[in-house]
């Protein structure tokens, strides 16, 4: 056998994550007890115990890591972030707070349009600037893998400059960015009143250009009352398919307006948010296979009842992924612990669900059928923690137990954090 690159050691368990969402989410995770990890070439090469590794799998070179008695388990995957803006939104948190709600602030001229309008007037190297902490919060969490969305643009040059600086990201940062064109996030100022003509700027100019770029794998809309309606975001979606991206939603977070349905239709690879999702809507994506993106934080920022019903959405049959949502409007925080308490506290998922929702979960999201698990051949992505259970990440409360991560076989991140216990 070729000697490791890296090797861990000393673990309490080890997640590996091979099993399905079909199957009960603490025999889906496959824990290892005192199994140890080995990288090679970027990817899972060995998962074991340690008296089981081949004659010379240890060399000089190799990278020991002593896990210390914790546990370990693949990267976090993100499935849903918009890490890419300018400006802030602190005044409208204010008024939230005094009682006003999140379609009152839009319709009087903040929420997405005031981001929009201090992004356009940002350069691409102001974005990469602003954007570079966000994604090391989130890889301080344990992050090695986050989808990111575009749609404070909401024309074409802007929009364009928004998913270059997502890629300009890809090479500066230790976390793999899935870049996604949300350009039906809003309705743009200079469209007031002429809905139509920014749908076919969409369908006609923007879609192409961004294709032609090769810049985004996933075309999202906001379907809501303040954003796009289910034909208008039919007539996008179909249009970004034709030209290889594939379908997400922004669905049923404020109403139930139907936005389960049309991803169960349009075969989409997502429906996010569904705090507002029927039992029709929740037939239509079981039987559609679409994952269920949960980001509880957004509806704890907004203040909103009901959280989605992540107990239903899993007896429904659905794969569950979990995501942070970061963005400046209604979910500022780049907490992937949060995310993970709110998951059992509000959604009514099991440690395991959310554990699960937050990484194998949120790989198959987006397609990534080698990331959020530990097999041999996967990526070599994984996360040392300080704690000896996953079960303690939720019920500590919003604290981030990553000590190390690993990314690609290489390690990203060191944190001195003391043992759980």
């Amino acid at each position: 056998m070729e000697a490791l690159e890296l090797l861990v050691r000393n673990t309490s368990e080890v997640l590996t994550l091979e099993g399905s969402h079909r199957e009960r989410a603490e025999t889906a995770l496959t824990p290892r007890p005192g199994a140890c990890v080995g990288i090679r070439h970027g990817r899972i090469a060995f998962v074991g115990q340690e008296s089981e590794l081949p004659p010379n799998a240890v060399s000089l070179q190799t990278q020991v890591l002593d896990a210390e008695g914790g546990f370990v388990g693949p990267g976090f995957v993100d499935p849903h972030t918009h890490l890419v803006f300018a400006g802030e939104r602190s005044a409208e948190f204010d008024l939230r707070n005094q009682g006003a709600t999140y379609l009152e602030i839009a319709k009087a001229g903040g929420g997405i349009v005031s981001t929009v309008r201090a992004t356009r007037a940002a350069s691409e190297e102001d974005l990469v600037r602003l954007a570079l902490p966000r994604v090391q919060r989130l890889l301080s969490h344990g992050v090695t893998v986050a989808e990111v969305k575009s749609g404070y643009g909401l024309d074409v040059e802007n929009e364009l400059k928004m998913l270059r600086v997502v890629r300009r990201l890809r090479a500066l940062a230790p976390v793999e960015l899935v870049p996604t064109l949300l350009c039906a996030h809003a309705v743009p100022e200079e469209y007031r009143g002429r809905r139509e003509d920014y749908v076919r700027l969409c369908i006609d100019e923007i879609l192409p250009a961004v294709a032609r770029e090769g810049l985004a794998r996933f075309c999202d809309v906001f379907v809501e009352d303040s954003a796009f309606t289910v034909d208008e975001a039919r007539r996008i979606l179909t249009a970004g398919r034709a030209l290889g991206l594939v379908p997400r939603l922004h669905a049923d977070q404020l109403t139930a307006c139907g936005a389960s349905e049309l991803a169960a239709e349009l075969g989409a690879a997502t429906a996010d948010h569904l705090e507002q999702v029927t039992d029709a809507g929740l037939r239509a994506l079981a039987d559609a296979n679409v994952t269920a993106v949960l980001v509880p934080t957004s509806t704890l920022f907004l203040r909103m009842r009901p959280y989605a019903p992540g107990r239903r959405i899993r007896d429904a049959g659905l794969n569950i992924a979990l995501g942070t949502n970061v963005n400046p409007g209604s979910a500022m925080s780049e907490n992937t612990a949060l995310a993970l308490g709110l998951a059992c506290l509000e959604n009514g998922l099991t440690a395991a669900e959310a554990y699960w929702a937050a990484t194998r979960g949120a790989a198959l999201s987006l397609g990534l059928q080698r990331n959020g698990r530990l097999a041999v051949g996967d990526a070599g992505d994984l996360v040392l923690f300080s704690c000896a259970s996953y079960r303690h990440l939720p019920y500590h409360l919003g604290v981030g137990h990553a000590r190390t991560v690993v990314k690609s076989g290489r390690v990203v991140l060191r944190q001195e954090l003391n043992s759980c216990g």
